[in-house]
Parts: C-alpha cells; structure tokens; sequence
C-alpha cells in the first residue's frame, strides 16, 4: 500500500500535495485540504466460488477451505510491477478450521480513459510459511496451539502493504500484530507490538480468544489491526485498530467509545515510538440517517459496529482511511448499511498517545488532539446513484493504483465475502446461498450447490477514477 507520491509519478500531483499540505493549519480536529474528485466508473461482483493459485495434488477436489479465492481483506497496487495483490484473512469459518493463510496476484484489466474495470485474474498464489516451511494458519491459538496464550503460527490477516523492496507487510488482527515476509511468502521478522494493545485478562495474563467476558485489556475481541500503509516517504509504517481497546470509554468499555488508535511504526527498528486518535462517526448521527427505521445502532454498536478497514498514504502526514459500518450484503443477515466512507485525515498536530490511557470518558482529555478528518467519499451514495442494489457488509481493501489518461488515478475499493461461508458455534461450516432478487436465504453443506435460483454471496470491486490535483 506505499501511496503516491512516488518517483514513477507525476511532478504535478507531488507538488500540488505539498502546497495543500503546507497550507493545512491544524488546530484540534480542523478539517485536512478539500476532497479529491471521485467517479464511480464500474463494479464488478466476482463469484464466490472463484479459485485461487494453490497447486493441489492431482484428483484433490476443489474445496473452500483448500483453494477458495479468498477477496479483498486488503488490496493494494505494485507500481514497480504492474500488479494488484488482494489479501485474504484467515479463511472460512471464522479461526475454527484449518487453513493456509495466503496473499493472492492479480492481474485486473482496466480502461486507460475511462478508469472501467475487467474481471480479475488471480496470476499467483503465495502461501505465508516460515524459513522451515511451516505454514501460517488461520487456526485461532486455542485451536493451534493449545494455548489461549501462545499466538505462535496463528494467523488472520487483515492489512498490507508493499515495500519498495519488493516486501510484503502484514497487519495480522490475532495479537495485532506486523509482520514482514519476503516475496516468496517467508516470514522474516516481526514488529514490536505496544503493550498496551496486547489483550490480557484480570490476572495480567495474554488470552488472544477470549471475548470481553474474559479480556480487560487490550485489542477486542477480533478487532485488532485492521488495515496498514506506509507513508510516502516508505519510512514509517502505519497500521489502524479496528475498534477502540477494550477498556477505553466509558464505564471502560470500548464498546461504547468513539476513540480508535492509528500506530506509527518505524520501518528499520520494528519499533512503534507514537500513536493517534481518530474519532469515529457518533452513532447519534448514522442513527439519524433514517429516523422512519427501529434498528438504531445501541450505545455498545459505537465502538463495535462501526470501525476502521483501511488505510492508504497520500503524503507523510495525510491519508485516506475507510470508515464502514457492519451491515449490508453478508453471511449474516443483517440491516440495510448506514455508513460507508472514505475520510482524509492528516496527523499533522495530532497527540500522540501512546502513553496515555483515554479509559473512564468517551471524550478526549482537553490536552489531547485527534487526527484531523474530512469527507472525501460518501460511498454508499456513490453506488445508489448508480443503481447498485446490494451493498456489501464488508468493504474493506481501499487502494490507490495507476495513472490514467488525463491525470486522474485509478482506485479500487474492495468487499471481503468471508468465502461465503457460515459457521455454527461449533465449528461446523455451511455455505451462505441467496436470491439476489427476494433476499431469500439458504445454508447447505460445505461445497456443496446451492439450490436453484441461488448464488453464494460474490467478492465486489468498487472501481473510481479520482482525480488528486485539486
């Protein structure tokens, strides 16, 4: 995810990024420089039943937990290559089932002018594994290693970023934790995750399973980092939380809190030396979007249901974010979306926090600055306008890729699917069916076919071209 700019781009975009920078004063949360200029150019929805790379031993069926194309946890775009990468988590069923976790190549045609989208084309599939050729696994650390405690090969990763190197750098939301891996896929260090963002129970110990009942401090329950980007300078690496930590807000519940945590990293010592605070939408207003509808978002939706999903790099200190809500087109049925959006935010005046608690108060203390935010893309608006019916629950890769003709760049926004596949609270995976045109829903067995007129739920590509020269 190293954003623009970049040697290999236009003086023009370098020096008009710098001006407004320069020119962005930065009082406690004031707005970063006007938008950009986005035009929805296409979608194009991907069948869940895609495959991927994997090189299976002849005769192996096809299976969603062996080769299953695994969508856009994160995607980025390789200038230096010419290719998307598209990361998937930790595989279908939620960390209860065994799975090679994997980085995919993408080959995706596009229209030079106009910015349109072609089907995309996995090229290569890269398994992440140790020098020893030990497999990263979406197994949750329970179920890996017997251990609550021991985060060991357990993986789910959710952030990537591409260093000029040719390296591949992993936000997993497991510990959280950063990771840096070779082209080939091989592990090759690990960042120094903060301490306060380790989740541990009453007795101080580490529990990376446990859900709120167990877990006090810390990373909630699967939200941990979530997305991450260098900045432009590809000297600093940024990774966001999900959600705020467990015991932040009030009545120490995260749940309730608006504060999420961006966490700067250095890229030569692994080290993260600050943190900042960007402040979620108030539910009060999502709420308000529809006030005819009964399914408000609760006080504990806040710092839950609405999180952060992606992060990209315009400059050393302003950056797109995206900021999404949890419904929408998923395995779960779930109310119509709310909330979809790409915010710029610039860390220039920001607080760092990295020693500070923000526990007791879903406020910020008077001392401490948020990142400054400002609209840039109201998405779900962006697909009503054009028509689109079914918008995906998850959309959570956001990448800025080539120059078109004319100045303008091509982004993509992409939608995770979780393999459209569903679990029981013991483990047990059903496919997710549905009639696009009645919302009608069905479950059958793993890999099996879906009844007539059903389709399990497809992978989405949102592509824009947006014009940064403002």
């Amino acid at each position: 995810m190293v954003g623009f700019p970049d040697p290999q781009e236009p003086r023009m975009i370098r020096t008009a990024l710098t001006t407004l920078l320069l020119a962005c004063a930065m009082p406690a949360m004031a707005a970063p420089p006007s938008a950009a200029r986005w035009s929805l150019t296409n979608l194009v929805e991907t069948p869940a039943a895609t495959r991927d790379a994997v090189r299976l031993p002849p005769g192996t069926p096809d299976q969603a937990n062996l080769n299953r194309f695994g969508f856009y946890s994160d995607l980025s775009y390789n200038r230096r290559d010419g290719y998307w990468y598209a990361l998937s988590d930790r595989g279908p069923g939620g960390g209860v089932i065994d799975y090679a976790t994997r980085l995919q190549r993408l080959r995706i045609p596009y229209d030079r002018r106009s910015g349109r989208i072609g089907q995309p084309v996995v090229d290569k599939t890269i398994l992440f594994h140790t020098a020893r050729g030990e497999s990263f696994n979406g197994l949750n650390p329970q179920l890996l290693n017997g251990d609550a405690s021991k985060l060991g090969l357990s993986f789910d990763p959710e952030g990537l970023a591409i260093g000029r190197n040719g390296h591949f750098f992993i936000a997993d939301e497991y510990g959280p934790s950063v990771y840096e891996f070779s082209p080939n896929g091989r592990f090759l260090r690990a960042f120094a995750t903060p301490a306060n963002l380790l989740p541990r129970n009453a007795q101080g110990g580490l529990d990376y399973v446990g859900d709120r009942k167990l877990v006090i401090n810390g990373r909630q329950d699967n939200r941990g980092f979530e997305g991450l980007s260098f900045n432009a300078s590809g000297d600093k690496l940024y990774a966001v939380m999900q959600d705020p930590l467990t015991q932040e807000g009030s009545n120490n519940d995260g749940r309730r809190s608006r504060n999420v945590r961006i966490v700067e990293f250095d890229l030569r010592s692994g080290r993260s030396r600050a943190q900042y605070v960007y402040r979620l939408e108030p539910i009060a207003d999502l709420n308000a979007v529809d006030p005819s509808t009964a399914d408000d978002f609760s006080a504990t939706n806040q710092g839950r249901s609405i999180g952060l999903s992606a992060i990209h790099a315009l400059s050393d200190s302003e950056f797109l974010v995206l900021e999404r809500d949890n419904r929408g087109l998923g395995v779960e049925v779930t109310a119509a979306p709310l909330h979809k959006r790409v915010y710029r935010i610039s860390l220039r005046g920001a607080s760092n926090v990295a020693e500070r608690s923000l526990a007791g108060s879903d406020d910020l203390p008077a001392d401490v600055r948020a990142v400054g935010k400002a609209p840039e893309l109201d998405i779900l608006a962006a697909l009503r306008d054009a028509g689109a019916r079914d918008i995906p629950e998850k959309l959570e890769g956001l990448a800025i890729g080539p120059r078109l003709r004319g100045g303008k760049h091509l982004v993509l926004i992409g939608s995770d699917n979780d393999y459209s596949v569903t679990q029981t609270g013991a483990g047990e995976q059903f496919e997710v069916c549905i009639n696009r045109a009645s919302g009608e829903r069905a479950q059958v067995a793993l890999d099996g076919d879906c009844p007539a007129g059903m389709s399990r739920i497809p992978g989405t590509l949102i592509g824009f071209a947006v014009d940064f020269r403002r």
